[in-house]
């Protein structure tokens, strides 16, 4: 063992010796041959080496370390939750250990978000505005603008590297839309997912929703899978037990190391996915309707004082639909689908209560900051008018069946794995009561206008207070720092650091009517933009509503008409006195251009108001980009679309290596999508099949007669007729090169077969294509290889 440490040191002082600039190096002529002398320099260890031990001091370099009873952080980002929806601030919906919560710590109801969930989750995790943090618009319709390419600069540090600098353990679980679309794959790069940004763990999914039931599961970097067998599986339930786990492994390995979680469950966004019990919960209590619910909740607001006095309604607008007006069915599958949205938010509030009950019995609730986001934009609209059963249709493809009549048969299904389930715009108006618009629209605070609780037993003394002072989602990492005592750092892994645009909402804590300190905020996604300044707001919606991206043809930014609002005086943007100061207005204007060309919101694009139809921009499509052939292995398992090859709206060969081994071999060879839309080359009973789903409406589907034992090449050849998008395709099934079946598919997906379903081969990770199958279906023969060819 001596031996071999001395020639591992040996070949260390010849590696280093190597890396020395020449004209600095020292020959030792009286070496032998093979002898490796240090190198040496006039003046330098001219005794015995030996010697020099004498005159050393062993030492270790210093462990970062928090400052003395620096507080626990826990942030919490709940998704797609309108102001007007938690029982906490007066919504109709029970979220009891949300009002816990802030009985012990104070409520503010002048919070803001950016109207979209990528963007503020950005900030928030930065301290940036959302378009200085790269995220002008969600990543999957990233464009090539600096502020809307969807890459986190390096001088934009995250709350986790700053923490964990600086003493923390930093985790983070849930949802995570703020890595490049075309980079989560499993071949990276890494950087900017959230091991790669400071959170020393990672446990959660890389999208902008999923499947409650069969989420795509990253822990860290590496897929892992949902159990299979088990009927009561939800994501967050599996995300609080691991929260929980997390926090007590940390706190009974390191006593007295703080720790940071970041909490960021898939609730609300659709699908809106609840267990049984909790959809039951719910039945009959929102048959009154969505314009009784809103005129409700703004009763609620005034009378607990959540709101102003003086704080005027803004009535659900007649275009989205008014309840009494409906049909019978309508009513009934309308109401169903609240119900079960307030199901997902309470059965949320549920999980999130057992993490926070776990703290407190570790004895840790005094001295831990609780940050809770009751969302990260208004409650969303995007259902349409009538809701979906399957959002992959309608949103991503723009596809909407009669749900109704789809509905009334499926009632049962509603909120679980066979539905995409959203609700309609009434509804959504209804969760955002009393502001106007919802999410995507940063014009009104029905986009940006959201809850926010926090609670710091040690600290707040002021328990269930409000707080009105204006702030925004830039605020909170500034406010984590100033809680913790750290400076915001002016370098990060040698990168010097751009100033955070938000500031620390400490100074509420302990007094109500403190002035304000963020008194400038610009707003700004897909067109639709406002600036608030010193109790005032300018705001023009740029020719769109949450529900429709229809512009009109001659609209600029140029001659974009706007609104104007006297925030002090009118706390829900009731009353637009835009032609009774229009110099107020111009004044506002030029700010706005001002924050602008401050924050790189310019060169102004709105094409992320017309969703996934920026994304054919030639944005970088990660690992696939610019490769025609591929060749898949067995085990290759939850390749994202956005990192995967596009089979949509062109011509490919699937080419199978296979190896049967009896008449009832039967699997996936490979797959892309699941459920709600997507296709798979698969073996059943022995037979080679190959199914085409289209949004869940037309299932396609050809296979051949029994394979004998052995090995075979099974071909799919699916020729797209061309002429647009989603045009159909013919499709062949072959057999070692012999023709055995063939099929027509008359429309094909256009847009996005899924946001969180993957490319697999041997077997499906997500769900099914069709219900022929029960995943995981793995394939029970031997796949040697699978070969992808685009024509």
């Amino acid at each position: 063992m001596k031996k071999l440490i001395l020639n591992l040191s040996l070949a260390a002082a010849v590696l280093v010796a190597a890396c020395q600039p020449q004209e600095e190096r020292q020959v030792d002529e009286s070496a032998k041959p093979g002898e490796v002398i240090p190198d040496r320099r006039p003046g330098e260890f001219d005794g015995k080496i030996a010697e020099t031990y004498k005159n050393s001091e062993a030492d270790f370099p210093i462990t970062r370390k928090a400052k003395e009873d620096a507080p626990n952080v826990i942030l919490i980002m709940l998704d797609d939750v309108g102001f007007g929806a938690s029982s906490t601030f007066g919504g109709p919906i029970p979220t009891p250990h949300l009002d816990a919560l802030a009985e012990d710590g104070l409520r503010y109801n002048q919070w803001h978000t950016t109207a979209l969930c990528s963007p503020t989750r950005a900030s928030i995790l930065t301290g940036k505005n959302h378009h200085e943090a790269g995220f002008g618009v969600i990543s999957e319709i990233a464009t090539g603008f600096p502020g809307y390419n969807s890459i986190m600069p390096d001088n934009s540090a995250t709350i986790g590297q700053i923490l964990k600098d600086n003493g923390y353990n930093t985790s983070w679980f849930g949802k995570n839309h703020n890595t490049p679309d075309y980079e989560t794959s499993q071949a990276g790069p890494f950087d900017q997912w959230p091991t790669g940004m400071g959170f020393e763990y990672f446990f959660g999914f890389n999208g902008g929703d999923c499947n409650q039931y069969a989420p795509p599961l990253i822990e860290n970097t590496r897929p892992i899978l949902p159990p299979t067998d088990d009927p009561d599986y939800h994501l967050n339930k599996d995300m609080a037990d691991r929260a929980i786990n997390w926090i007590r492994n940390q706190k009974s390995t390191a006593p007295n190391k703080p720790f940071f979680v970041y909490f960021a469950p898939g609730a609300t966004h659709a699908p809106h996915h609840a267990p049984k019990e909790w959809r039951d919960k719910f039945k009959g209590e929102f048959d009154e309707g969505w314009n009784k619910v809103s005129e409700n909740t703004f009763k609620r607001m005034k009378a607990e004082g959540i709101i102003p006095e003086n704080a005027q309604y803004n009535p659900i607008p007649e275009e989205v639909g008014v309840w009494d007006a409906l049909s019978p069915d309508q009513q009934k599958v309308y109401a169903r689908m609240m119900e079960v949205y307030a199901a997902f938010l309470a059965y949320t509030d549920y999980e999130i209560g057992r993490m926070l009950r776990a703290v407190e019995d570790l004895g840790q609730k005094e001295n831990t900051l609780v940050i809770y986001a009751v969302g990260d934009n208004g409650a969303s609209a995007e259902g349409g008018f009538t809701g979906t059963l399957n959002e992959i249709a309608a949103d991503f493809n723009s596809y909407r069946p009669d749900v109704v009549k789809d509905a009334l048969s499926r009632m049962d299904e509603i909120g679980t794995i066979d539905t995409y389930n959203l609700y309609p715009v009434g509804w959504a108006m209804a969760m955002n009561s009393p502001m106007k618009f919802a999410k995507r629209m940063a014009s009104h605070f029905g986009g940006t206008r959201n809850g926010l609780v926090i609670s710091w037993p040690k600290v707040i003394k002021d328990k269930g207070a409000i707080r009105s002072q204006f702030s925004h989602c830039t605020d909170i990492v500034p406010t984590i720092l100033e809680a913790c005592g750290i400076p915001q750092p002016k370098v990060v892994k040698g990168v010097k650091q751009t100033p955070m645009s938000g500031t620390s909402m400490m100074y509420t804590f302990d007094n109500p009517d403190a002035e304000e300190t963020h008194k400038t905020q610009y707003f700004e996604m897909g067109g639709s933009r406002a600036v608030y300044h010193d109790g005032w707001v300018a705001a023009t919606a740029h020719g769109l509503t949450p529900w429709s991206d229809d512009r009109p043809d001659n609209l600029t930014f140029e001659n974009d008409v706007w609104e104007l609002y006297n925030i002090r005086e009118d706390f829900t943007e009731n009353n637009d006195i835009a032609a009774e100061h229009p110099e107020k207005v111009e004044e506002l204007k030029a700010l706005f251009m001002k924050e602008a060309k401050a924050h790189d919101v310019l060169p102004l694009d709105d094409r992320g108001a017309e969703r996934f139809s920026a994304q054919l921009t030639g944005r970088p499509s990660g690992p696939s980009e610019g490769v025609d052939h591929f060749v898949y292995y067995p085990g290759m398992i939850r390749l994202p679309e956005g990192s995967a090859p596009n089979f949509k709206n062109r011509t490919f060969t699937l080419t199978a290596d296979v190896e049967i081994g009896d008449a009832n071999t039967e699997g996936i060879i490979i797959t892309q999508g699941g459920l709600y839309a997507g296709w798979g080359l698969m073996m059943d009973a022995g037979k080679p099949k190959f199914t085409y789903n289209w949004l869940q409406e037309d299932i396609t589907s050809i296979e051949g007669e029994t394979l004998k034992a052995g090995k075979h090449t099974i071909t799919l050849k699916f020729n797209y007729s061309g002429g647009g998008m989603g045009k159909g395709a013919a499709i062949e099934l072959l057999v070692d090169g012999n023709s055995v079946a063939q099929g027509n598919i008359p429309r094909t997906v256009p847009n996005r077969f899924s946001l969180d379903e993957t490319l697999d081969v041997g077997m499906d990770t997500g769900t099914p294509v069709s219900k022929d199958y029960q995943t995981p279906f793995k394939f029970t023969g031997e796949i040697q290889q699978v070969a992808v060819d685009f024509n």
